[in-house]
């Protein structure tokens, strides 16, 4: 994945849709729909971050449906599948203090209240109480997403969590 730090994942392509191009995308904004509100999206393309034009995109069922210009037809289309989408960062909302996007905390080294290194965060799963950050290392450990109770101190521009949190 690119490492520019000027886009941030809001999704990736998924399958092919019917016979005339379009694509199902998989959002990873807090509102499905929400992704539909950025423009213009850039795909991944040889670690760096392409501008896409999307003719249509719209919500269709649980999900969103796109289609891209150029892209007329299944056979054609399919070569996205899997592709990141991106919009630029300087698009998001400005955060609250203690807030951060989820991009953000990936890559993190996460070191416990004993000073021992459990490993990065390698992604964050959205459950029904509270969002829950995979970290690996050695081990991998599945931590809870609370602040203040867990998750003791961020620094982004140190790359570390600090977390109350035994290795098991």
């Amino acid at each position: 994945m690119s490492t520019d730090t000027n886009y941030i994942a809001v999704g990736k392509i998924g399958t092919a849709y019917g016979v005339k191009g379009w694509i199902k995308i998989v959002s990873f904004t807090e509102s499905i729909t929400s992704i539909l509100d950025y423009h213009p999206w850039y795909i991944e393309d040889n670690n760096t971050w392409k501008p896409i034009k999307v003719t249509d995109a719209k919500a269709y069922g649980k999900g969103i449906i796109a289609k891209f210009a150029s892209f007329d037809a299944p056979e054609t289309v399919r070569v996205l599948t899997g592709k990141k989408i991106a919009i630029q960062r300087s698009q998001l909302a400005t955060l609250k203090k203690n807030e951060y996007y989820w991009a953000d905390l990936e890559g993190l080294t996460v070191i416990n209240q004993d000073d021992k290194v459990l490993g990065k965060i390698i992604f964050l799963l959205e459950t029904g109480s509270n969002d829950v950050l995979v970290v690996k290392g050695d081990k991998e450990h599945a931590v809870p997403y609370l602040l203040d109770e867990v998750i003791t101190s961020i620094d982004l521009t140190k790359k570390i969590m600090r977390v109350n949190w035994d290795e098991l």
